[in-house]
């Protein structure tokens, strides 16, 4: 999925998510509900991820602009 799309989709933290798999309408078995889990937990891995980056890209960048003054 691109940023844009995990941008467009709302935020819902990770313990509200985990409740909604757990207490949804359909009864996962467990070895769905592991794979569920694992795909959410990993997807708020990689955004945290990309945020670390973005945020060390504007750093490194706003360092360039102020040498470059």
């Amino acid at each position: 999925m691109t940023q844009q799309a995990e941008a467009s989709r709302p935020h819902i933290p990770l313990q509200d998510r985990l409740r909604q798999l757990l207490d949804g309408p359909v009864a996962l078995d467990k070895r769905a509900l592991l794979g569920t889990l694992y795909a959410e937990i990993s997807r708020y891995e990689t955004l945290a991820y990309a945020a670390g980056w973005n945020d060390a890209l504007v750093t490194v960048r706003h360092g360039a602009r102020r040498d470059d003054a």
